[in-house]
Protein backbone atom coordinates (compact mmCIF):
# COMPACT_ATOMS: atom_id res chain seq x y z
CA UNK A 1 0.00 0.00 0.00
CA UNK A 2 2.89 2.30 0.86
CA UNK A 3 4.59 1.57 -2.47
CA UNK A 4 1.42 2.49 -4.36
CA UNK A 5 1.15 5.76 -2.44
CA UNK A 6 4.79 6.63 -3.23
CA UNK A 7 4.27 5.85 -6.92
CA UNK A 8 1.20 8.06 -6.99
CA UNK A 9 3.17 10.91 -5.44
CA UNK A 10 5.89 10.69 -8.09
CA UNK A 11 3.48 10.15 -10.95
CA UNK A 12 3.86 12.84 -13.60
CA UNK A 13 0.93 15.26 -13.64
CA UNK A 14 -1.22 14.97 -16.74
CA UNK A 15 -1.74 18.00 -18.92
CA UNK A 16 -5.31 19.25 -18.82
CA UNK A 17 -7.09 20.62 -21.85
CA UNK A 18 -6.16 24.20 -21.00
CA UNK A 19 -2.44 23.38 -20.87
CA UNK A 20 -2.67 21.58 -24.22
CA UNK A 21 -4.45 24.56 -25.75
CA UNK A 22 -1.72 26.87 -24.47
CA UNK A 23 0.92 24.62 -26.06
CA UNK A 24 -0.97 24.72 -29.38
CA UNK A 25 -1.14 28.51 -29.18
CA UNK A 26 2.58 28.90 -28.47
CA UNK A 27 3.42 26.38 -31.19
CA UNK A 28 1.41 28.33 -33.79
CA UNK A 29 2.88 31.69 -32.73
CA UNK A 30 6.48 30.40 -32.81
CA UNK A 31 6.08 28.82 -36.25
CA UNK A 32 4.47 31.93 -37.71
CA UNK A 33 7.25 34.10 -36.28
CA UNK A 34 9.84 31.77 -37.81
CA UNK A 35 8.13 32.02 -41.21
CA UNK A 36 7.88 35.81 -41.05
CA UNK A 37 11.44 36.35 -39.83
CA UNK A 38 13.05 33.87 -42.21
CA UNK A 39 11.13 35.35 -45.13
CA UNK A 40 12.22 38.88 -44.28
CA UNK A 41 15.86 37.72 -44.11
CA UNK A 42 15.82 36.18 -47.59
CA UNK A 43 16.42 39.49 -49.34
CA UNK A 44 18.12 39.05 -52.72
CA UNK A 45 18.17 35.25 -52.41
CA UNK A 46 14.49 35.10 -53.35
CA UNK A 47 15.03 36.92 -56.67
CA UNK A 48 18.55 35.75 -57.57
CA UNK A 49 18.61 33.87 -60.88
CA UNK A 50 21.09 31.12 -61.73
CA UNK A 51 21.46 29.82 -65.27
CA UNK A 52 23.17 26.66 -64.00
CA UNK A 53 20.32 25.73 -61.63
CA UNK A 54 17.19 25.92 -63.77
CA UNK A 55 14.23 23.57 -63.23
CA UNK A 56 15.92 21.45 -60.56
CA UNK A 57 13.86 18.87 -58.71
CA UNK A 58 13.59 19.13 -54.90
CA UNK A 59 16.86 18.09 -53.27
CA UNK A 60 18.94 18.69 -50.14
CA UNK A 61 20.44 21.81 -51.72
CA UNK A 62 17.03 23.08 -52.88
CA UNK A 63 14.26 21.48 -50.75
CA UNK A 64 11.50 23.11 -52.84
CA UNK A 65 13.42 22.82 -56.12
CA UNK A 66 14.16 25.73 -58.48
CA UNK A 67 12.13 27.46 -61.18
CA UNK A 68 12.75 28.19 -64.87
CA UNK A 69 15.13 31.03 -63.96
CA UNK A 70 17.09 29.04 -61.41
CA UNK A 71 15.54 30.81 -58.41
CA UNK A 72 15.34 28.83 -55.18
CA UNK A 73 11.67 28.04 -54.54
CA UNK A 74 12.06 27.70 -50.78
CA UNK A 75 13.47 31.23 -50.57
CA UNK A 76 10.73 32.56 -52.85
CA UNK A 77 8.02 30.79 -50.86
CA UNK A 78 9.26 32.09 -47.50
CA UNK A 79 9.56 35.62 -48.91
CA UNK A 80 6.07 35.40 -50.37
CA UNK A 81 4.60 34.13 -47.11
CA UNK A 82 6.28 36.90 -45.11
CA UNK A 83 4.73 39.48 -47.47
CA UNK A 84 1.32 37.80 -47.10
CA UNK A 85 1.65 37.84 -43.31
CA UNK A 86 2.50 41.56 -43.29
CA UNK A 87 -0.46 42.33 -45.55
CA UNK A 88 -2.69 40.11 -43.42
CA UNK A 89 -1.67 41.91 -40.23
CA UNK A 90 -2.18 45.38 -41.73
CA UNK A 91 -5.57 44.47 -43.20
CA UNK A 92 -6.70 42.74 -40.00
CA UNK A 93 -5.71 45.72 -37.84
CA UNK A 94 -7.66 48.16 -40.03
CA UNK A 95 -10.65 45.83 -40.31
CA UNK A 96 -10.75 45.06 -36.58
CA UNK A 97 -10.53 48.74 -35.59
CA UNK A 98 -13.33 49.58 -38.04
CA UNK A 99 -15.45 46.71 -36.71
CA UNK A 100 -14.83 47.71 -33.10
CA UNK A 101 -15.76 51.35 -33.63
CA UNK A 102 -18.88 50.62 -35.68
CA UNK A 103 -19.99 47.80 -33.39
CA UNK A 104 -19.81 50.01 -30.30
CA UNK A 105 -21.50 52.93 -32.07
CA UNK A 106 -24.34 50.70 -33.31
CA UNK A 107 -25.11 49.44 -29.82
CA UNK A 108 -24.57 52.69 -27.92
CA UNK A 109 -26.05 55.56 -29.91
CA UNK A 110 -29.67 54.70 -30.48
CA UNK A 111 -31.81 53.00 -33.08
CA UNK A 112 -31.01 55.37 -35.96
CA UNK A 113 -27.26 54.83 -35.67
CA UNK A 114 -27.83 51.10 -35.26
CA UNK A 115 -30.02 51.03 -38.39
CA UNK A 116 -27.43 52.90 -40.49
CA UNK A 117 -24.58 50.61 -39.44
CA UNK A 118 -26.73 47.51 -39.90
CA UNK A 119 -27.52 48.76 -43.41
CA UNK A 120 -23.78 49.12 -44.14
CA UNK A 121 -23.17 45.61 -42.83
CA UNK A 122 -25.92 44.18 -45.05
CA UNK A 123 -24.57 46.04 -48.10
CA UNK A 124 -21.05 44.67 -47.61
CA UNK A 125 -22.30 41.15 -46.90
CA UNK A 126 -24.76 41.31 -49.80
CA UNK A 127 -22.04 41.77 -52.42
CA UNK A 128 -20.22 38.55 -53.45
CA UNK A 129 -17.03 38.52 -51.41
CA UNK A 130 -14.51 37.95 -54.18
CA UNK A 131 -16.24 40.48 -56.44
CA UNK A 132 -16.02 43.14 -53.72
CA UNK A 133 -12.33 42.39 -53.22
CA UNK A 134 -11.64 42.65 -56.95
CA UNK A 135 -13.57 45.91 -57.36
CA UNK A 136 -11.90 47.68 -54.44
CA UNK A 137 -8.41 46.50 -55.32
CA UNK A 138 -8.85 47.49 -58.99
CA UNK A 139 -10.31 50.89 -58.09
CA UNK A 140 -7.31 51.64 -55.84
CA UNK A 141 -4.76 50.71 -58.48
CA UNK A 142 -4.00 47.22 -57.16
CA UNK A 143 -0.58 46.79 -55.51
CA UNK A 144 -0.06 46.37 -51.76
CA UNK A 145 -2.18 49.42 -50.86
CA UNK A 146 -5.13 48.24 -52.92
CA UNK A 147 -4.95 44.72 -51.49
CA UNK A 148 -4.73 45.90 -47.86
CA UNK A 149 -7.71 48.24 -48.20
CA UNK A 150 -9.76 45.71 -50.17
CA UNK A 151 -9.26 42.99 -47.57
CA UNK A 152 -9.80 45.39 -44.66
CA UNK A 153 -13.03 46.89 -46.02
CA UNK A 154 -14.57 43.51 -46.85
CA UNK A 155 -13.86 41.67 -43.58
CA UNK A 156 -15.20 43.88 -40.79
CA UNK A 157 -19.00 43.19 -40.82
CA UNK A 158 -19.10 39.85 -38.95
CA UNK A 159 -16.80 41.08 -36.17
CA UNK A 160 -18.85 44.28 -35.93
CA UNK A 161 -21.99 42.21 -35.38
CA UNK A 162 -20.31 40.17 -32.66
CA UNK A 163 -19.14 43.31 -30.86
CA UNK A 164 -22.56 44.93 -31.26
CA UNK A 165 -24.18 41.89 -29.65
CA UNK A 166 -21.69 41.93 -26.77
CA UNK A 167 -22.28 45.63 -26.12
CA UNK A 168 -26.06 45.21 -26.20
CA UNK A 169 -25.76 42.46 -23.59
CA UNK A 170 -23.46 44.57 -21.39
CA UNK A 171 -25.85 47.54 -21.61
CA UNK A 172 -28.37 45.55 -19.57
CA UNK A 173 -25.88 45.00 -16.75
CA UNK A 174 -26.75 46.76 -13.44
CA UNK A 175 -23.53 48.79 -13.27
CA UNK A 176 -24.16 50.25 -16.73
CA UNK A 177 -27.72 51.23 -15.81
CA UNK A 178 -26.43 52.89 -12.64
CA UNK A 179 -23.82 54.82 -14.66
CA UNK A 180 -26.57 56.10 -16.96
CA UNK A 181 -28.71 57.19 -14.02
CA UNK A 182 -25.72 59.08 -12.64
CA UNK A 183 -25.62 61.07 -15.86
CA UNK A 184 -22.47 59.68 -17.44
CA UNK A 185 -22.11 60.31 -21.19
CA UNK A 186 -22.46 57.42 -23.62
CA UNK A 187 -18.84 57.76 -24.75
CA UNK A 188 -17.61 57.54 -21.16
CA UNK A 189 -19.79 54.50 -20.48
CA UNK A 190 -18.50 52.81 -23.63
CA UNK A 191 -14.87 53.55 -22.76
CA UNK A 192 -14.92 52.68 -19.05
CA UNK A 193 -17.54 49.97 -18.73
CA UNK A 194 -17.92 48.29 -22.11
CA UNK A 195 -14.55 48.21 -23.87
CA UNK A 196 -12.79 46.19 -21.11
CA UNK A 197 -15.50 43.52 -21.37
CA UNK A 198 -15.59 43.26 -25.15
CA UNK A 199 -11.79 43.31 -25.59
CA UNK A 200 -11.38 39.49 -25.33
CA UNK A 201 -13.95 38.94 -28.10
CA UNK A 202 -12.35 41.72 -30.11
CA UNK A 203 -8.89 40.17 -29.75
CA UNK A 204 -10.06 36.71 -30.82
CA UNK A 205 -12.00 38.13 -33.76
CA UNK A 206 -8.97 40.18 -34.76
CA UNK A 207 -6.69 37.13 -34.85
CA UNK A 208 -9.28 35.03 -36.69
CA UNK A 209 -9.28 37.67 -39.43
CA UNK A 210 -5.66 36.75 -40.24
CA UNK A 211 -6.28 33.49 -42.14
CA UNK A 212 -8.99 35.10 -44.26
CA UNK A 213 -6.78 38.10 -45.00
CA UNK A 214 -3.78 35.97 -45.99
CA UNK A 215 -5.85 33.66 -48.18
CA UNK A 216 -7.71 36.47 -49.93
CA UNK A 217 -4.48 38.40 -50.56
CA UNK A 218 -3.09 35.32 -52.30
CA UNK A 219 -6.32 34.91 -54.29
CA UNK A 220 -6.31 38.54 -55.45
CA UNK A 221 -2.66 38.33 -56.48
CA UNK A 222 -3.23 34.99 -58.22
CA UNK A 223 -6.00 36.56 -60.32
CA UNK A 224 -3.82 39.54 -61.25
CA UNK A 225 -5.55 42.11 -59.02
CA UNK A 226 -3.03 42.13 -56.19
CA UNK A 227 0.70 42.57 -55.87
CA UNK A 228 2.84 43.59 -58.82
CA UNK A 229 4.59 40.80 -60.80
CA UNK A 230 8.05 41.86 -59.64
CA UNK A 231 7.10 41.22 -56.01
CA UNK A 232 7.59 37.58 -54.89
CA UNK A 233 4.07 37.22 -53.49
CA UNK A 234 2.74 33.73 -52.91
CA UNK A 235 -0.15 34.41 -55.30
CA UNK A 236 2.29 35.43 -58.04
CA UNK A 237 4.34 32.27 -57.47
CA UNK A 238 1.24 30.10 -57.84
CA UNK A 239 0.01 32.04 -60.87
CA UNK A 240 3.34 31.73 -62.68
CA UNK A 241 3.64 28.04 -61.85
CA UNK A 242 0.39 27.24 -63.70
CA UNK A 243 2.22 27.73 -67.01
CA UNK A 244 4.74 25.00 -66.17
CA UNK A 245 2.59 22.30 -64.57
CA UNK A 246 1.93 20.70 -67.95
CA UNK A 247 5.71 20.35 -68.36
CA UNK A 248 5.90 18.19 -65.23
CA UNK A 249 7.29 20.90 -62.92
CA UNK A 250 4.85 20.03 -60.15
CA UNK A 251 7.03 21.35 -57.31
CA UNK A 252 6.53 24.95 -58.46
CA UNK A 253 2.91 24.86 -57.27
CA UNK A 254 2.69 22.01 -54.75
CA UNK A 255 5.16 23.26 -52.14
CA UNK A 256 4.13 26.96 -52.20
CA UNK A 257 0.48 25.89 -52.10
CA UNK A 258 1.05 23.60 -49.11
CA UNK A 259 3.06 26.34 -47.38
CA UNK A 260 0.20 28.82 -47.87
CA UNK A 261 -2.33 26.30 -46.55
CA UNK A 262 -0.12 25.56 -43.52
CA UNK A 263 0.21 29.28 -42.74
CA UNK A 264 -3.55 29.78 -42.91
CA UNK A 265 -4.14 26.76 -40.65
CA UNK A 266 -1.55 28.05 -38.16
CA UNK A 267 -3.37 31.38 -37.93
CA UNK A 268 -6.65 29.53 -37.46
CA UNK A 269 -5.09 27.35 -34.74
CA UNK A 270 -3.76 30.43 -32.98
CA UNK A 271 -7.16 32.13 -33.03
CA UNK A 272 -9.16 29.09 -31.94
CA UNK A 273 -6.64 28.33 -29.17
CA UNK A 274 -6.80 31.89 -27.88
CA UNK A 275 -10.60 31.74 -27.90
CA UNK A 276 -10.49 28.57 -25.79
CA UNK A 277 -8.01 30.14 -23.37
CA UNK A 278 -10.14 33.25 -22.91
CA UNK A 279 -13.39 31.30 -22.58
CA UNK A 280 -14.21 31.14 -18.83
CA UNK A 281 -15.99 27.79 -19.29
CA UNK A 282 -12.67 26.15 -20.22
CA UNK A 283 -10.76 27.53 -17.26
CA UNK A 284 -11.13 24.39 -15.14
CA UNK A 285 -10.87 21.76 -17.88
Amino acid sequence: MTDITILQQYKKPRLNQRHKTLIYFIFAVVLLLCIAISGSLMGEIAITTRSDAKNLLPSMAHPFGTDWLGRDMLARTLKGLSISIVIGILASVISAILAGILGVLAASFGKKTDAVIEFLINVVLGIPHLLLLLLISYALGKGMFGVVIAVAVSHWPMLARVIRGEVLAIKEAPYVKIAKKLGQHNLKIARKHMLPHIFPQFLVGFILLFPHAVLHEAALTFLGFGLKPEQPGIGIILSESMKYLSLGMWWLAVFPGLALLSTVLLFDLMGSSLRSLIDPHSANK
